[in-house]
């Protein structure tokens, strides 16, 4: 029997995983995808979020707050990518300067640094801010990460430490009996003793399962642009003045890896998994960014996607142990800012569970991983080393983004390693610059085929049904 059970591999499933790997117990993680970090955390804005705007009195509040102030030392633990490029909230008129006083306001009770700038101060470091904008309250220690690559390095981190993770095992029922809980999946069956809902979008039906839920699953899709490298026309995270008729309102973010995203709109789903962009979508996004920014050069758009946002009809994340049905806890309606509140909310998670289960920490886990290679970070005499000793790294695969053949076979050669060529790009980039995986898809294809040891007609992009080759048509 399993100690617990965690339904969902996105970023609060992973992290969680990550911070009970520390102790002695005994963990499953079941992911109905084929990967981790396929829901939510594939798709969002990757901002760390300070914690000045969720209102006072919510969950939201405090464990943003707290999350955030974790980030930093997290992505040192685990090698993650972390970068501080500050977030300018952009007011258009005095209407709208009253709002960044109330944020302000928030931002002082909360220990949050921040500054107010002139129109003419905030266009000397953002020479793009469009005529509209009057004034700036600048969050300058707001930050960017990778969030598959954290929620990759808590997972993986988690499964040294004896955590098992089970892709490709929705959750089809749950029964509770007077030992704990019986899960059933197309994986198997798993007994435990406790269960833990971090089923982002399809939460509500895991809740359903053993208790009817006083809230309801109203998912949102955002869509995005995703700009070339070289076209950069911010430094800063620019957001319009937020509402609450649209949020946090459409985006320009710079990336850590140099892209600059613009988005999202926010649209109501029938279907929770419609993750498709729309041409109407699309346009929101064009018309909207327009207020706060000029002269972005959407022509060298990329990529566009999608991504759901796990909004319930509770207005505040939802992390509670059932009372009619103990031991089984939400971890639900974990929209913006949760992937900035994810440290928090696990330990608040852990904090519930200490109630009843004792937790005895185990000297031998490891809760850092050793830094992956980039080859493109090294120096000219590191990578000369490395490639003396190991040629793979002196083959490159990715042209945009510089990616060696040896950086993918560790990623797929590690624990939790990619079994998909989007396994691949998630976890070292292939198919993520200018040409979209045009050049070097194919040949990842054929490394995956190779270390896995299957046929490349058995080489998914990313789902189980998902193959790239038809047929071998070789004469």
């Amino acid at each position: 029997m399993y100690d617990i059970v965690i339904i969902g591999a996105g970023i609060t499933g992973a992290m969680l995983s990550w911070k009970l790997s520390r102790y002695r117990l005994k963990i499953a993680v079941l992911e109905k995808e084929n990967d981790i970090a396929e829901g939510a955390t594939m798709a969002n804005s990757a901002i760390v979020h300070t914690g000045y705007d969720p209102e006072d009195g919510t969950l939201k509040a405090e464990l943003n707050v707290k999350g955030a102030q974790q980030y930093e030392q997290i992505c040192a633990q685990l090698h993650c990518a972390y970068k501080t490029v500050g977030a300018y909230i952009a007011a258009c008129g005095a209407e709208e300067e009253e709002q960044l006083a109330v944020l302000a306001a928030r931002a002082d009770a909360r220990g949050i640094p921040y500054r107010m700038l002139s129109r003419d101060e905030a266009i000397a470091e953002e020479p793009n801010l469009s005529e509209q904008v009057t004034r700036v309250l600048d969050f300058y220690t707001t930050a960017v990460i990778y969030p598959w690559e954290v929620a990759d390095a808590c997972m993986e981190t988690a499964c040294g430490n004896g955590a098992k993770l089970y892709l490709n095992a929705p959750c089809c029922g749950i029964t509770k009996d007077s030992d704990g809980f019986t899960v059933e999946t197309p994986a198997g069956s798993f007994r435990t003793r406790y269960i833990i809902n971090a089923a982002g979008v399809h939460a509500e039906q895991i809740h359903n399962m053993v208790a009817k839920a006083d809230w309801h699953a109203t998912p949102r899709k955002g869509e995005y642009y995703v700009l070339d490298q070289d076209a950069q026309p911010i430094r800063h995270i620019i957001f319009p003045v937020p509402s609450k008729e649209k949020g946090k309102g459409v985006l320009a973010i710079p990336t850590v890896y140099g892209n600059t995203l613009i988005g999202p709109n926010s649209d109501f789903l029938d279907d929770p998994d419609d993750n498709g962009t729309t041409v109407d979508g699309l346009a929101y996004v064009r018309a909207n960014i327009s207020k706060t920014l000029q002269n972005i050069p959407l022509n060298r758009s990329i990529r566009t996607f999608a991504g759901i946002r796990p909004t319930t009809t509770c207005p505040d994340f939802i992390v509670t142990e059932l009372p009619d049905v103990p031991h089984f806890i939400d971890a639900v309606s974990i929209e913006s800012p949760g992937l900035a509140s994810s440290p928090a909310i696990a330990d608040k998670v852990i904090a519930i569970l200490a109630e009843s289960l004792t937790l005895t920490e185990n000297p031998d886990a490891v809760m850092t991983r050793k830094a992956p290679v980039v080859l493109a970070a090294l120096s000219d005499a590191e990578r000369s080393a490395l490639i003396a000793e190991n040629p793979a790294y002196g083959r490159i695969i990715c042209r945009c983004e510089k990616i060696s053949e040896g950086e993918i076979v560790d990623c797929i050669r590690k624990p939790c390693g990619a079994r998909t060529v989007k396994g691949v790009k998630k976890r070292v980039r292939p198919g993520m610059g200018r040409c979209q995986g045009g050049f070097c898809e194919p040949k990842v294809v054929h490394i995956l085929a190779r270390e896995l040891g299957i046929s490349p007609l058995e080489v998914v992009y990313d789902s189980p049904k998902s193959n790239i080759l038809e047929s071998d048509n070789r004469i």
